[in-house]
């Protein structure tokens, strides 16, 4: 029967769904895809990478944002072709879907909480100054201990892996303490000791073990801004004040090692970095600091109310178990 409110031209002009929820008084509500879209735009403020991050074509996340503002009648982010903006209402919006995804997340882990430990899927975030030299050893180990758990690895650095756990875009994180990575509880897997690199013909006279005092600020090359090893490196030569020249950080730990052997400078290593062979085919040499700071701990950090944090202690237990078993191999 038709509706008596409604001409049949305009009910042709609604979809079926529209219709009924129309008939029903049923308020639109978003869909947690959408949010996903949204918040991954408002996190990049790029399309592509927005994309990218959500595993769907540009097209695809375009078209479920246009439907959400669309269904909405609202404008949430004001496009062109140099830059994304968000509008105000846009701002508060994505600050309540972030809240709303993580609720949303918190169901998926409860129902896996329930379920074989380790046996669905991981989101493990790792910073860059660990992923490259610890993961290449570790995940066939974990791979054979664990055949069904699905890893989804994330690099990024200290700061947004934080952020991104925090939001429950990341089930887990592996770091380096000390960072201030918010409310998280964390198991600690091993200390990672902290080494000067040095072209030999730059240091002549090193001693075995280096006091802090010896090494020469204007030659010390460190990470550029956000990486985490900045500061441990810093606190390990007992520098922490110090401000090095931006004209000579680095973006990564290979960098570094390039500049050293080229007698630009020394720079310091964690032991994992040269345990993984980072300074084959290279001059460069090491020496431990003389300094009680001279090392970083690696640690497993997940949100303190998760549901899945006994399965998240079992996967540090296993991060362990793997890495001691590479130590005694020479692997790692």
């Amino acid at each position: 029967m038709q509706h008596p409110q409604l001409s049949i031209k305009r009910v042709k002009a609604i979809e079926a769904i529209d219709f009924i929820n129309y008939l029903g008084g049923m308020i639109y509500l978003p869909t947690i895809k959408q949010l996903q879209y949204l918040v991954a735009l408002h996190r990049t403020r790029h399309f592509g990478k927005a994309a990218e991050a959500c595993f769907v074509t540009q097209s695809t996340l375009s078209a479920g944002l246009r439907e959400l503002e669309s269904a909405l009648d609202v404008t949430l982010v004001e496009r062109n072709r140099r830059v994304v903006r968000f509008t105000p209402l846009g701002d508060s919006i994505v600050e309540r879907a972030h809240r709303l995804l993580a609720e949303a997340d918190a169901i998926v882990e409860l129902a896996r909480a329930a379920g074989t430990p380790l046996a669905s899927t991981l989101r493990l975030g790792v910073i860059p100054t660990i992923a490259p030299f610890l993961l290449p050893g570790l995940l066939p180990a974990l791979r054979s201990r664990w055949p069904d758990l699905k890893l989804y690895l994330r690099e990024e650095q200290s700061g947004p892996a934080c952020e991104a756990l925090a939001r429950a875009e990341l089930d887990c994180l592996l770091l380096a303490l000390p960072f201030a990575c918010g409310d998280v509880q964390h198991a600690l897997l091993f200390d990672d000791p902290i080494r000067l690199a040095f072209h030999p013909a730059d240091f002549p006279d090193a001693p075995d073990k280096v006091p802090p005092g010896r090494i020469d600020e204007r030659q010390l090359l460190l990470l550029e801004d956000g990486h985490c090893l900045k500061d441990h490196a810093l606190a390990a030569c007992s520098r922490a004040a110090f401000r090095p020249d931006r004209s000579v950080l680095g973006t990564s730990l290979h960098t570094l090692v390039q500049m050293v052997a080229n007698r630009i400078g020394m720079t310091l290593l964690p032991q994992m970095a040269i345990d993984a062979g980072i300074l084959e085919g290279t001059e460069v040499v090491t020496r431990p600091l003389d300094s009680p700071s001279a090392s970083r701990q690696i640690a497993l950090a997940w949100r303190p109310t998760s549901p899945r944090a006994d399965e998240y202690r079992l996967f540090a237990q296993s991060l362990r178990e793997a890495r001691a078993r590479l130590s005694g191999t020479g692997l790692a």
